[in-house]
């Protein structure tokens, strides 16, 4: 029998996406864009940065929208689920300054992501990546240490890992990345994303 591990992106698959709900609760529309619109992660973030200096917010105002973010409804019971019978890691582009109270409502999933950094402050000054390109460089070590791959995420930095696994699968995409992708199986709901791990792994 084959190792296998699922790995799976957190906003928009099993959380709902942090910047969305913060461009709200701050009501600065500028913060909405996300990887899906701008597939370049480090100029996305200069940018976000950029635009928290300017209106003098850092971390505390975002962790207390952080805090009012529950999961997607479902995404704890299929986390639950998924790993009575696979290993699983969710790989985010995120912050773990943002994931831990997310973390806990998941029931402590282990998560891959990066680091903030943050003045004395309260300022969010920069960020430190854990690896460059981190979901397909994360798949591909796995991979190295004995492991199958199979991925699912919503986004253009998803992609990489997707394609690299030995199953792959969108879920919850934008129109416009199943349209520029259309051979890789897109689901909508967590039934049909457990079904189609659970083939891939037979």
């Amino acid at each position: 029998m084959s190792m296998y591990i699922t790995c799976l992106d957190l906003e928009g698959v099993l959380v709902p996406e942090i910047w969305i709900a913060f461009a709200e609760a701050s009501g600065i529309p500028e913060l909405k864009i996300t990887t899906r619109e701008e597939p370049d992660y480090d100029k996305l973030m200069k940018y976000r940065i950029g635009i928290l200096r300017e209106h003098g917010l850092g971390l505390k105002e975002i962790q207390e929208t952080i805090a009012k973010i529950d999961p997607m409804p479902g995404a704890k019971e299929f986390l639950d689920e998924l790993r009575s019978f696979t290993q699983v890691i969710i790989i985010s582009d995120t912050f773990s300054q943002f994931a831990g109270p997310l973390m806990k409502k998941l029931g402590y999933p282990t998560i891959f992501c990066n680091t903030l950094e943050v003045a004395e402050s309260g300022e969010i000054t920069g960020f430190k990546m854990r690896v460059e390109n981190s979901k397909f460089t994360t798949v591909k070590a796995l991979q190295s240490i004995g492991f199958e791959t199979i991925a699912s995420g919503d986004s253009h930095n998803d992609l990489g890992m997707i394609r690299a696994s030995k199953a792959g699968f969108l879920f919850k995409s934008p129109d416009s990345i199943k349209a520029e992708n259309p051979d890789l199986p897109a689901y909508e709901t967590y039934d049909e994303l457990m079904n189609a791990i659970k083939k891939a792994m037979d």
